[in-house]
């Protein structure tokens, strides 16, 4: 399995931060990654990616998520992956989102990828993207603030 571990500090309260990251339909505005995130209920969701000119489709499911704090997943089809992002709180107008990614790289060119670190580079680089996305919004698109109990 391959990792990846990245953070980002951004200008907004941790709320602010983590209300926008519950909105995964607006996720290929920032994540260059994603080609779309269909949101099927409240804890799945179904994913179409392009790393690496590879394209792939699969079903993720929310493991864990409580406001302001953590949502985690994992796929249940296709790719396999998992990943949790963390929010903390810095000051009343600033946090710190961070990522945690692992996956299975398939094929040559994904783990090329992976050896090359371009995976790391890419998530940092989107992280940057997410960082820019929610500050000059100042503010969420929406938010979801239900809790998702770890199994």
């Amino acid at each position: 399995m391959a990792q990846v571990i990245e953070t980002v500090d951004v200008d907004v309260p941790v709320d602010t931060a983590y209300n926008q990251w519950t909105q995964f339909e607006s996720f290929p505005r920032f994540l260059s990654f994603v080609e779309s995130i269909e949101q099927i209920d409240d804890t799945h969701n179904h994913w179409k990616v392009k790393i690496g000119g590879v394209e792939r489709e699969f079903d993720a499911e929310i493991t864990e998520q409580h406001p302001d704090e953590r949502v985690a997943w994992k796929s249940t089809d296709g790719t396999t992956n998992a990943g949790v992002v963390t929010f903390h709180k810095l000051s009343d107008t600033s946090s710190r989102v961070a990522v945690q990614i692992d996956w299975k790289p398939e094929g040559v060119v994904e783990k090329a990828g992976d050896l090359l670190g371009f995976d790391q580079r890419s998530v940092k680089k989107d992280l940057e993207h997410f960082k820019e996305f929610i500050e000059d919004a100042g503010r969420e698109e929406g938010a979801w603030r239900g809790d998702v109990p770890r199994d």
